[in-house]
């Protein structure tokens, strides 16, 4: 195969080669949708999903081990009668958008929305039309549209007629529309989404928020995910790869191809197969294996994530009638019993976080400049492993893990049979699950960033030990069957699933919170490997930092102990005083957390106890943090309006809350997102942040000083200081004078002085390691607000309408440090191709709309996230502005 039959291109790494001759086409269809919420009038129940899911389950008969059991569907044709399927019905007042689309995020937030779901309205059904015109040179092709992500429920008609759809929100899949396309003319694609309240634990979006793909193929052609890659055997000479292929026949006659296989190290060739020859009847499909052997291979790893690309070229005829590429990696993966995880060979530590699928300000449309960021901050601090909680994820997340060298626990499931919620998953298991699984193998299976398929997340069956047991062994089945190079995970909160028989249903074990049971889980399952799968779920406010009084403390000590005695326990030991307090429940006020990082719910933790965890049993391949980065819904502790009296520092806050109290019966509560994050919502380093760096990325010189240095009010008071460092002591000094020189202790990684006394000035920490200078930290007292300051995370932005740049507003003083408790509203406009796209400050009790052109403040900081207008390249110029502060501009290039 030469060169010359060639055109390539790099897209986040990724190889795609493509010939002048092949007639495959894969094209975006996310532009010039139109978009309405809710049902015509009479629909009523008609689409409901226990009315038509006869019609939806053909779509997913291919992952079945049973496809045939599935193929028909009902005589005529599904809601031939309303209106919003009909070609011919006007959508001109629709909304016209452009792909991916979450309608939730748009707002208004609402104190009625439950917090758990990030109060916004992402509930309810929407539809989307969109007229296209295939050209009449499309005759004899096959038509494909591929929906990457619909929340949820999608049901898809094309010229009025049904195609097919696919309920779960979180699957890829696609639909054939070829018997219903008509070329040279208009065609109109609609499709309805319903989004069932009391679905979700979580903010799960509601719209088309995933890419959609049009994808034009030849009749006969490798089918869709029809290729398997697998890497048996490597050493440092050679390494073997088989590569097994699905070629589908959607002609009306069989077919005889050859088939000819080639491996690319970027533009060149490595490895070539002797072409194969199959036959394959009408309208049935034939699978194709081939052996290739690749010299010297370049192993995928962390540091150095090599890609290769599988070129599958089918040639009918004498001639190129698909021509398919596969990426893929070679590296080889282990999980043992005693020395935890290994790559290539080595033992490596999983320093791994869970994310939710949502992009903060962005909601769930999903945008991969906005997830590359998110992984950047997160690589920056010492991760390499990433848990897609609890769904599969957008494909495009999988590439950039693939590029960037970070590995991937994918999970599938929240719930199995049983649900946690009125319309839980669970509706949909006995219809679907063995269908979403097998699509998401499928999928994701040549991605070498995956190492762990996970089957569930706290579901409610592990503790139960029969349907646990074998529902967990009937799921590693189904993954063994599509891939058989990977492990099975699940995500167990029980502690009871790692000893009644759940446990032998997986190959690894996960762990979520029980750092105090890893040794009990090794004695007595020695040969099952054992992860952290989820960990620690400390919670805290970016910039707030909370000091109890005396009386506080005193006050506080006395309503443990009456609580205590009321469930006939005995009172809590006492502990001295100390204004932060170590207990893990405190630290909560101004419906915000305390950032001294001690403070988790009653199932968590704070970092440094899972870190001991970990260190204590080596034979634990790692954690995965709950969360690497806030997330919209679950804003624990403040879950919902309260009935009680909440600490608030100010007596205008705790007036109101008294009111609300006295006249509602209740203190309504708005949080809205999450606290867990190490980094907030809006993409700030939260302290913790660098806690982790500390401990993740010993080889990093650094050091981090917490709290701030601006407390007027606790002059002469004891004020506690904390400093994160890799180094191994570390020497403070307030205003020049020392405060003492302290060395870590085992398992201890964070530093303490608890008695320093606050005075305006300078905090500086000077950290060792071995003995010798290693990273130097300062926090000064700052003036009062004076200016604006902006800085875009990236200058130069493609001019392509979804690559985005990521400006950070800080709130400075005249020699420009951040003034810490600054909340000031700024606003903002753009001059030159470009638009905001969202605003966000991580206030996770803020109601204001990230829709908008203006924001406050939160301790400091605020985002403006700004996009290039498609194909319209330029000058954009940000201009910010703020009563009483000096104004700031950035200007960025798209091109």
């Amino acid at each position: 195969m030469k060169l010359h039959y060639f055109f390539l291109c790099l897209l986040f790494g990724k190889l795609l080669v493509a010939a002048p001759d092949s007639p495959r086409e894969r094209l975006s269809f996310n532009a010039d949708w139109r978009f309405t919420k809710g049902d015509p009038a009479g629909v009523g129940t008609q689409l409901a999903y226990a009315n038509i899911k006869t019609w939806l389950l053909p779509s997913g008969a291919a992952f079945t081990a049973d496809p045939a059991a599935q193929l028909k569907r009902p005589e005529g044709n599904l809601a031939a009668d309303v209106a919003y399927t009909q070609p011919g019905f006007n959508d001109s007042s629709w909304r016209s958008l452009t792909l991916p689309h979450d309608w939730g995020i748009e707002g208004p937030f609402s104190q009625k929305i439950p917090g758990e779901t990030g109060k916004l309205p992402w509930a309810g059904i929407g539809w989307y039309r969109k007229h296209f015109t295939v050209p009449a040179s499309s005759t004899g092709q096959q038509t494909f549209l591929e929906i990457d992500g619909a929340m949820a429920y999608a049901a898809v008609w094309c010229n009025g007629r049904f195609v097919g759809g696919w309920p779960y929100g979180y699957s890829s899949f696609q639909l054939d529309l070829t018997p219903y396309l008509k070329t040279g003319a208009d065609n109109v694609v609609a499709i309805r989404l319903d989004n069932p309240e009391a679905s979700s634990r979580w903010y799960p979006g509601g719209g088309i928020y995933r890419n959609v793909w049009l994808v034009k193929t030849a009749p006969v052609h490798v089918a869709h995910w029809g290729t398997y890659v697998t890497t048996p055997q490597i050493t440092p000479a050679s390494a073997t790869v088989n590569l097994r292929a699905t070629f589908a026949n959607d002609s009306a006659s069989p077919a005889t191809v050859t088939v000819k296989t080639s491996i690319f190290d970027g533009a060149q060739l490595v490895a070539e197969a002797a072409p194969q020859s199959a036959s394959i009847t009408a309208g049935q499909s034939s699978v194709l294996s081939t052996q290739l052997t690749v010299p010297k291979p370049k192993l995928w790893d962390l540091a150095t994530p090599q890609r290769y690309t599988a070129v599958t070229l089918v040639e009918q005829a004498g001639r190129v009638v698909d021509r398919y590429e596969t990426p893929f990696g070679i590296r080889t993966i282990a999980f043992t019993a005693d020395d935890g995880f290994h790559l290539n060979g080595r033992r490596v530590q999983l320093y791994g976080v869970c994310n939710h699928h949502d992009l903060g300000a962005l909601g769930a449309a999903f945008n991969t400049r906005a997830a590359e960021r998110q992984l950047e901050i997160l690589k920056d601090m010492g991760v390499n492993a990433l848990r897609t909680s609890h769904n599969p994820p957008a494909p495009e997340l999988l590439d950039l893990c693939d590029r960037m060298g970070i590995l991937v626990m994918d999970e599938s499931f929240d719930c199995w049979k049983r649900g946690k919620k009125g319309g839980d998953y669970n509706k949909l298991w006995d219809d679907w699950h063995e269908q979403d699984l097998r699509a998401e193998y499928r999928r994701d299976r040549n991605h070498p960033s995956i190492i762990l398929w996970s089957i569930g997340n706290e579901v409610i069956e592990l503790r139960d030990k029969v349907a646990g047991p074998a529902i967990a062994a009937s799921l590693t089945a189904i993954a063994h069957e599509e891939d058989s190079t990977r492990p099975t995970v699940l995500g167990s909160n029980a502690s009871d699933a790692s000893y009644n028989g759940v446990q032998k249903g997986v190959d690894v074990m996960g762990q979520n919170y029980q750092f105090g049971g890893y040794g009990r889980f090794r004695r007595e399952n020695p040969t099952i490997p054992l992860l952290g799968s989820e960990t620690a779920s400390c919670v805290s406010s970016r910039g707030e930092y909370f000091f109890e009084t005396p009386e506080q403390f005193a006050a506080l000590a006395a309503e443990a102990a009456k609580q205590a005695a009321a469930k006939g326990k005995a009172a809590p030991k006492e502990i001295p005083y100390s204004p932060v307090s170590e207990d893990k429940g405190r630290g909560k006020s101004d419906l915000q957390v305390s950032s001294y990082d001690l403070y988790a719910p009653g199932w968590g933790c704070p970092p440094d106890k899972e870190f001991i965890g970990q260190e204590t049993s080596p034979h634990v391949a790692g954690e995965f943090v709950w969360t690497g980065f806030d997330y919209l819904g679950e804003p624990t502790p403040y879950n919902g309006d309260s009935t009680n009296m909440l600490n608030f520092h100010d007596a205008e806050g705790q007036a109101d809350m008294a009111r609300q109290l006295k006249e509602l019966g209740k203190i309504q509560v708005p949080s809205r997102s999450s606290y867990f994050g190490i980094v907030d919502l809006a993409g700030f380093k939260k302290d913790r942040f660098y806690l982790y760096q500390a401990h993740w990325r010993p080889e990093l010189p650094m050091a981090h000083i917490l709290p701030h240095w601006n407390w007027p009010d606790r002059v002469g008071l004891v004020t506690p200081v904390h400093v994160y460092t890799s180094g191994d002591e570390a020497e403070l000094f307030l205003n020049g004078v020392s405060q003492g020189r302290k060395k870590k202790e085992i398992h201890e990684y964070r530093l303490r002085w608890n008695d320093v006394v606050y005075q305006p000035g300078e905090l500086k920490v000077v950290a060792y390691k071995n003995g010798q200078p290693w990273a130097t930290e300062v926090v000064k007292t700052t003036g009062a607000a004076s200016k604006l300051l902006l800085s875009a995370d990236r200058n130069r932005i493609r001019a392509t309408g979804t690559d985005l740049s990521f400006v950070t507003v800080t709130v400075a003083d005249a020699a420009g440090l951040l003034v810490p408790r600054s909340k000031n509203l700024v606003t903002f406009s753009v001059t030159g191709p470009g638009e905001i796209v969202a605003v966000d400050n991580g206030d996770a009790t803020s109601f204001e709309p990230f829709q908008a052109s203006q924001r406050k403040a939160y301790n400091g900081l605020a985002l403006v996230i700004i996009r290039a207008k498609p194909d319209v390249p330029g000058a954009i110029k940000l201009h910010a502005e703020s009563a009483g502060l000096a104004p700031a501009d950035v200007t960025l290039e798209g091109f």
